[in-house]
Order: structure tokens, then C-alpha cells, then sequence
């Protein structure tokens, strides 16, 4: 049985922030994404992970994007990649790069893949580390499940994306959607977030759905800012169900007030201008 998400459940899976606590004592981040094309992506994963209450966020780019990143954001810690795309030799150096205290890290946001096995090097490595790992886009690959199996680990495909990883395709029926999510969960011992007009949280064990039928979400790098949202809340929350849900419900709120305001045109970007005003409406 799914349970439909409140604010009130919400409230509860938010961690507080304590008045005495220093800079990196509310988590720490790690986005890796980008690509020559999709420069913008991982930016905007960057900057709700650090809206969603997180102390500091890394973002590894290609070395092309590194200049651009900056250029748009003060805010990031940016960290050049070797190659335009995501190669074995790259991940190698990133790992050096890296604090060794990241507490979560998203991965996969614009990213182009050379070489299937970096993907796998990267997210093993981090996991050895401890690493809270949400996995989205072009990381959303059938390889990848061996590495993540039993681990610390959300995903969060379309329903595309949920064919090309787990090789089952799903229907617009809402309660097969839920058995099918629930089935992959719990055979895997992983954390699945299945986004769409009616989004599906599911352990295996436990199942949350969260209504974000709002038109103007289907606008480009949406699915972005909801990553960083999950690493970012991933970061503070060690529980990955409580922290997904928190993500999945916090970014569908804000596109309810965007939707309100300008209907359905608004930009991804829009979203962290308003996520402030979701998160402190809270009780916490």
C-alpha cells in the first residue's frame, strides 16, 4: 500500500539545523555531470543542492564547462574534469580531487559516457567511501547494477530511463507502476524514484507517491534540480527514503507556486528561486 505524501510526513524526515553547527557540519556534496552540450545541467543540480540546506557543494564538470560553471555561479566549488567525457583515467583524478568526507554525490546530470566502466569505477569508489549515491540520467544504465546492488543508493529514472536500466517497460496504470517499482527495489535492495505525472518512492518495503502533475514541470532541467535536491537532502539524511521523498515533495511544491505565478512558463532556474519559500514554510 503506498502512502500519498504530506506536508506533514515531510516535515518530519527534515533534519534540524543546529545554531552551534560549523561550515560542513549540514553536509556536503558532490555533483558530477555536464558535457560539451549540456553545460547547464549539472549547475542547476549544483545550486538546489546547496538551496535544499547543504553546506557545500563540489561539482565536477568537463574542463570545457569549468570557465562557464563559474562564470555563473559564485557559489560552487568547481572541479575541472581531464576529458570532455567521463573516462577511467578521468575518474581516476577526480578521486584525488575529491574531499574524502563527501557525505552524498549525484551523478549523471548532462553527463556524457566514454567508457562504461568509469561509471562503475566511480560509483564503487564512492560507495567504499561511504558515499550516499543518487544516480540519474545517462548513469541509469543496466551495468551499473551489480556495483549498486544492497548499497546506498537512489535512482531516479523517467519511465525511459527505467527500461534501459532494470529491462522492463511500465504501463500507465498506476498500481502495476507502484508493483514494478517495488518489485526492482527490493530485488536490488536499492531506493528507486520513478518520476512522472505521479511520482513513485519506493525501498521495497516502503512505498510513497507524490502528485506533481503541474504542466509547467515538463520544461527542460527540472529533473536536474530534482537530483540535487535528493543529493542534497541525502547529505543531512542518512535515511535515503525519508531524504528522496523530501526531494521529490519539496520540488513538486515549488512548481505549484511557479504554476500559480506564471503558469506554464517558467524555467528550471525558476524552481531554486523559490525553493526558500518551500522549505521554510516547514516546522522545523
Amino acid at each position: 500500500m503506498a502512502t500519498k505524501l504530506t506536508k506533514e510526513i515531510i516535515e518530519k524526515f527534515i533534519p534540524s539545523r543546529e545554531n552551534n553547527s560549523r561550515k560542513g557540519d549540514n553536509g556536503k556534496v558532490l555533483i558530477v555531470g555536464g558535457s560539451y552540450i549540456y553545460h547547464g545541467a549539472p549547475v542547476l543540480s549544483s545550486l538546489a543542492a546547496l538551496r535544499s540546506g547543504t553546506d557545500l557543494v563540489y561539482t565536477c564538470v568537463p574542463k570545457i564547462n569549468a570557465f562557464s560553471t563559474r562564470s555563473l555561479s559564485p557559489d560552487l566549488i568547481v572541479i575541472p574534469m581531464a576529458d570532455s567525457k567521463l573516462t577511467r583515467g578521468t575518474v581516476n583524478k577526480m578521486l584525488g580531487q575529491v574531499p574524502v568526507d563527501i557525505d552524498s554525490v549525484a551523478i549523471g546530470m548532462g553527463l556524457a559516457i566514454q567508457d562504461i566502466e568509469a561509471i562503475k569505477i566511480l560509483v564503487k569508489s564512492l560507495l567504499d567511501r561511504n558515499v550516499r549515491v543518487c544516480l540519474d540520467a545517462s548513469s541509469l544504465v543496466k551495468e551499473i547494477l551489480p556495483v549498486i546492488e544492497g548499497q546506498n543508493v537512489v535512482v531516479t529514472p523517467h519511465s525511459g530511463e527505467f527500461k534501459r536500466i532494470f529491462g522492463e517497460s511500465l504501463d500507465a496504470e498506476m498500481n502495476s507502476r507502484i508493483s514494478i517499482c517495488e518489485k526492482f527495489a527490493k530485488k536490488y535492495s536499492i531506493t528507486i524514484l520513478l518520476k512522472g505525472q505521479e511520482d513513485i518512492i519506493t525501498n521495497g518495503d516502503l512505498t510513497y507517491t507524490n502528485m506533481t502533475s503541474t504542466p509547467c514541470m515538463t520544461v527542460g532541467g527540472t529533473g536536474d534540480v530534482l537530483s540535487g535536491l535528493t543529493a542534497g537532502f541525502l547529505s543531512r539524511n542518512k535515511n535515503l527514503i525519508e531524504a528522496t521523498c523530501t526531494a521529490t515533495f519539496v520540488n513538486g511544491s515549488a512548481g505549484e507556486i511557479l504554476q500559480k505565478e506564471f503558469g506554464n512558463h517558467i524555467v528550471a532556474s525558476d524552481l531554486i528561486s523559490v525553493l526558500p519559500n518551500v522549505l521554510n514554510s516547514f516546522n522545523n
